[in-house]
């Protein structure tokens, strides 16, 4: 990049629109794309239509949309103009959706027309500007007549936006409760997509498709900002991503970059590859010994490969901590996978590695241009709190002083609240929140995490969570009934019987494995599955026991 490239949205889009105008830019899969030519135009036009409607810089504009290229264009219109984007998650509720438009003080909003519905039970009263993504049609406008022109440019040439502007209002509905609207500059995300690529280089030969929320930090820096820098195309799914609808949009665009949630990678590692592996008593004895488990593994990443089109060459997982037992798996299978590590606060990567460099267990080195040191070191354990500082570090919590100053120091550094810890060749390694962290009796530390983990390795497990209740560690366990009742359907006693059974011969075997003090007490079987973030990691605030 040259070095008089400023790290804003109109700059660093503007060079990549004139470098890569007849390329593809932006499509559903396996329909036509639309050039990098075409989505300037349109990014235009949305800042045209912004500016008739009253919007002007420094107004905030929320967005609430699945993913689509209209999803893209409604957010650089915003950016572009100098107005800040608020991006709201499709599965907010709607008080969570009215209230964030109340605080973030939005004047205007974009939503798809699916999503119509959840506006009639929103307090719209201070939203000057509604319009619908999917065709920019106007809903609600101050001006009368006003209607979306494809072929509008902005009425006057537009002020240079800062790199400390803001871009983007970011609400995050964490494991703790209470969403925050993390304040991200254009500085912020442009760097963070700029510097991501001295750990994977992108460039116009690459195809992204998009299955996570352009309204989260990962999908939007990552999976949106940063191949577009590069003139790589991108990608979106026309329904959610189940196997209908994912398996014909991987052969159809035949992906080269996929970034997702462990939760992904691990239902696939469950549903389909460990059944395979464990169909017969041959395979199952060979699984016990190294050399024929790598081999296996070995034959089962080259069919997943076939199954995510044959052409992928970096799978990203972030947003949670990614089950072992799968690490293990698709680093054995040669899967070209990589772990990274983030938080919306950091616009989001903070650490990463490319594929075939990724080691079991870690994350990998830190970005290059970031400053991540271990606060409040553990010296038998090398674990201390992850704190960050650098270009990519957030403003602050808006309206939020307070909260802003727990967490960013005077001197710039930013607070993650994770524990982590380095190896020998510098490579993080993330052992869990510092909020969860569960100390026993005698003051030892009780990563729940970690002990999640060795759960959720057992057949039958789906997922789980580990909790202190009146000074007993108890695992919820959410179990595959669905299987259970096909294998056990002829059983006399029923199938709660043999879920019995299975909890104490669970609670028998993970306690075989665990240090004294991180032994279970209870394990419970849980009725559905646990309410979750955006980034799939289970809302812990909601199954923990109240404070007295």
């Amino acid at each position: 990049m040259s070095e008089s490239l400023r790290y804003t949205m109109p700059a660093m889009l503007g060079a990549s629109f004139r470098r890569f105008a007849g390329r593809d830019a932006l499509a559903f899969a396996g329909q036509p794309a639309e050039s990098y030519a075409a989505v300037e135009r349109g990014i235009g036009a949305v800042t045209a239509l912004l500016q008739r409607a009253g919007i002007c810089r420094g107004d905030r504009v929320a967005i609430l949309g699945h993913n689509m290229p209209n999803w893209a264009k409604a957010y650089f219109g915003t950016t572009c103009l100098g107005a800040v984007a608020v991006p709201l998650l499709p599965d907010f509720h709607s008080d969570e959706i009215g209230n964030i438009a109340a605080h973030a003080q939005a004047r205007a909003l974009f939503i798809t027309q699916s999503l119509g519905r959840r506006l009639a039970e929103v307090d719209t009263s201070g939203l000057d500007l509604i319009v619908r993504i999917d065709d920019f049609a106007i809903v609600k406008s101050p001006v009368p007549g006003l209607a979306f022109d494809p072929e509008a440019a902005p009425a006057a040439v537009l002020p240079e936006v800062r790199e400390d502007e803001l871009a983007a209002i970011v609400y995050t509905s964490g494991t703790t409760g209470r969403s925050k609207g993390v304040m991200l500059s254009h500085r912020n995300i442009c760097w963070n997509a700029q510097q991501s690529r001295l750990i994977q280089p992108v460039d116009a030969h690459d195809r992204f498709l998009s299955i996570l929320p352009l309204s989260h930090t990962y999908e939007n820096t990552l999976g949106l900002v940063l191949p577009l820098l590069c003139g790589a195309s991108v990608h979106y799914l026309t329904k959610p991503p189940t196997s209908a609808v994912l398996l014909p949009a991987l052969q159809a665009v035949r992906p080269t970059t996929i970034l997702s949630v462990p939760l992904v990678i691990e239902k696939i590692y469950r549903n389909r590859v460990l059944p395979v592996l464990h169909r017969n008593f041959v395979t199952r004895l060979l699984y016990r010994f190294p050399l024929a488990r790598r081999a296996l593994h070995r034959i089962a990443g080259n069919s997943l490969m076939a199954t995510f089109g044959g052409q992928l060459r970096f799978f990203g997982i972030g947003g949670a901590k990614l089950d072992p037992g799968v690490d293990r798996f698709l680093h054995e299978a040669r899967f070209p996978y990589a772990i990274g590590y983030g938080l919306t606060e950091t616009a989001p990567l903070v650490a990463g590695s490319a594929p075939f460099a990724t080691r079991v267990g870690a994350v990998g080195p830190r970005l290059p241009g970031l400053a991540v040191e271990l606060r409040d070191l553990n010296p038998r354990t090398g674990e201390g709190e992850v704190w960050v500082r650098g270009p990519s570090v957030m403003q602050g919590y808006f309206k939020e002083p307070g909260l802003s100053a727990e967490v960013l120091t005077p001197d710039g550094w930013f607070r993650t609240g994770d524990l982590g810890a380095f190896d020998s060749q510098g490579n993080l390694a993330i052992r869990g929140r510092l909020k969860n962290v569960i100390v026993g009796a005698s003051g030892e530390n009780i990563y729940p995490e970690d002990i999640e983990a060795l759960i959720n390795s057992f057949r039958y497990v789906v997922e789980s969570i580990v909790v202190q209740q009146k000074g007993r560690l108890v695992a919820m366990v959410h179990l595959n009934r669905e299987e259970l009742e096909q294998r056990y359907q002829d059983l006399r006693d029923g199938v709660e019987k043999r879920v019995d059974e299975l909890l104490r011969e669970l609670k028998a075997r993970v306690n075989a494995r665990l240090n004294r003090f991180s032994q279970l007490q209870r394990v419970v079987s849980w009725p559905e599955p646990f309410q979750k973030t955006p980034t799939q990691k289970i809302k812990r605030f909601l199954y923990q026991e109240p404070a007295v």
